[in-house]
């Protein structure tokens, strides 16, 4: 509906113009919002405030001359201009009862736009998202990316992007190095091995678990005596330094089972990794359309092709033995080391050669969903695609803020590297998807999240999950009685008698219904999941409310049927807003 009142209002400022505008309005100019008071209307625009300038008039006489311009339309039962020229437009009845038959006809669709009059348009978006290093189970904080990144696609779909979702695998340089000679550490521990585990190594239970599938794969053809192992090496932490430490043992490691042997360790750790990764996300509803490997950067000459164009426009420079990026010349606060002085090219090559390489695949828009220590990224990033010729207004990176997990009111404690951390897997184990899911995206991304697992695992209305879903099992258990009673639906009845619908419980029920499309598009606009999740329990809030105050089934079928078409309307909504969170919406509760 809002879309026809910009389409109603468009109409009478063209109509205007050459006669009391000198030139149509400029793009954004002619806005409509909801008002927040029903007594104002239904919707309302500044739009005469802002031409009035252009116009030669006070905002009221042109907004009177606006209103005498709009096109006749049963949406529209009349208007009032208020205050210093808002224009405030109030619905007619029959506008609510065109909107719910369109809820009917439309199903799983409702709210999505196609084609050229949607917000996309069919742009061409990748959506980056996940991306964890493959060297350990994901973790909550993943989660929150997961479920944030799987949503927000969704919603872009569902607004008319071609969206498509994309990881990243950080599988290669130092830490997938890191994580072999982890392995292989606990590998010779499993053969009988005495000696200490690195301060620099990854600790989880999951790498024991690595080790005993390698010495099933390899026996004991991996084995070296300790004394050899530990033989020469520099001091690890605490009276050492524990990178120069690791570095030397991993080059030990290579030393002493060789290249090829030590090669295997590492595609063993990634390979299984990789699969419980898999695995995680799948069975919380995350899927991907490409795993997208680092090494490839690398083996395809997307590097060498992004340093080549950085080099043909003069943006790099040669110091200390390394090669620089001018970084300050595109609005970064340093310049960047692209290939250091060992002739090694750094992340940051590999970064900016990933990005340029997402553009050539035809993407318009780049849309990456990072952690909140991400927060340096986003300018050296921008300015490598600049500086490669491509706009940096393309890349668009959201951070996603921490997440606290709280039992009982007692903060749960978690570490990463010393494996003091609850996994995914975890929480969706003791919580279950959905509750993950929705708990997740109930606060703006780019705000911490206390996640409170007592509150996500009770069947109370202050548990949002459940009382949402309570929405939908609600209505179907009305069409239960329904059947059990003898009777049945019949919805083109129960649509042309919406005008029955007065009571001020329906017409809230109605209000709150019909603006699901706007609350989706403004969702894709800002790129806020969260809105969906408000929206939602609100709309449920309608829902029982008017269960609590009303019989649905009564003796007039005109009434029965009415009501009926405007909750099976209401259970439709619901049901396509949890599908895009990820949500299942349930039969019975």
């Amino acid at each position: 509906m809002k879309q026809e009142i910009e389409q109603l209002l468009a109409s009478a400022v063209t109509s205007l113009v050459g006669s009391v505008l000198p030139e149509p309005p400029p793009p954004g100019t002619l806005t409509i919002e909801r008002t927040r008071d029903p007594q104002h209307g239904d919707f309302a625009t500044n739009a005469a405030l802002r031409l009035a300038k252009a116009a030669g008039c006070k905002p009221r006489e042109l907004a009177q001359k606006i209103t005498a311009a709009l096109p006749p339309s049963p949406l529209v039962a009349r208007t009032d201009i208020a205050g210093a020229g808002f224009i405030n437009f109030f619905l007619t009845p029959q506008a609510y009862g065109r909107e719910l038959a369109v809820i009917h006809e439309r199903g799983e669709r409702y709210g999505c736009s196609e084609g050229e009059s949607s917000l996309g348009r069919g742009e061409r978006v990748l959506l980056e998202f996940v991306s964890a290093n493959p060297t350990g189970p994901l973790h909550v904080g993943h989660g929150r990316q997961a479920a944030y990144g799987a949503t927000l696609a969704n919603i872009l779909a569902a607004a008319g992007f071609n969206v498509s979702r994309e990881y990243y695998i950080n599988d290669a340089g130092r830490q997938v190095d890191i994580l072999a000679v982890s392995a292989w550490m606990r590998y010779l521990e499993a053969c009988g091995e005495a000696l200490p585990f690195p301060e620099n190594g990854y600790r989880g239970d999951y790498v024991r678990a690595l080790a005993q599938k390698l010495l099933t794969a390899e026996g004991e053809a991996l084995r070296r005596p300790a004394a050899v192992v530990l033989a020469g090496l520099p001091p690890d932490a605490p009276t050492g330094d524990k990178e120069v430490y690791i570095d030397a043992l991993i080059a030990r490691a290579r030393d002493l089972i060789g290249t090829n042997a030590f090669g295997r360790v590492l595609e063993h750790a990634l390979a299984e990794m990789l699969a419980d990764i898999r695995d995680d996300l799948g069975r919380f509803g995350v899927t991907f359309d490409r795993w997208y490997s680092e090494r490839t950067l690398e083996e395809s000459g997307a590097i060498d092709r992004a340093l080549a164009r950085l080099e043909r426009e003069s943006r790099l420079y040669a110091r200390d033995g390394a090669t620089w990026f001018r970084a300050t010349e595109f609005g970064d606060e340093k310049d960047r080391v692209v290939v250091r002085e060992n002739g090694q090219k750094t992340y940051f090559a590999s970064d900016i050669a990933y990005h340029l390489e997402k553009r050539e695949r035809g993407f318009q828009r780049l849309i990456d969903v990072l952690g909140a220590d991400h927060h340096g990224y986003v300018a050296r990033v921008r300015a490598g695609l600049t500086a490669m010729g491509e706009p940096g207004d393309c890349l668009e990176v959201n951070l996603i803020q921490f997440v606290s997990l709280f039992r009982g009111g007692e903060k749960v404690p978690m570490g990463k590297r010393e494996a003091q951390f609850v996994t995914l897997r975890q929480l969706r184990e003791e919580v279950g998807n959905d509750a993950c899911r929705l708990f997740y995206l109930m606060r703006s991304h780019d705000q911490p999240l206390d996640f409170d697992l007592e509150l996500a695992k009770s069947r109370t209305n202050e548990n949002p999950v459940y009382y949402i879903q309570y929405a939908h099992a609600r209505v179907a258990s009305v069409m239960k009685q329904l059947a059990a009673r003898g009777l049945s639906f019949d919805r083109g009845e129960g649509l042309a008698g919406v005008s029955l619908l007065t009571g001020s419980h329906e017409q809230a029920v109605l209000g709150s219904l019909v603006r699901y499309p706007e609350v989706l598009e403004q969702a894709a606009l800002n790129r806020a999941p969260h809105a969906i999740v408000h929206y939602l329990r609100e709309l449920a809030n309608t829902l029982h409310t008017y269960y609590n105050a009303e019989q649905f089934i009564v003796a007039d079928s005109r009434i029965r049927n009415a009501r009926l078409a405007l909750v099976l309307g209401v259970q439709q909504v619901v049901r396509n807003g949890l599908t895009l969170l990820g949500v299942c919406a349930p039969e019975s509760m």
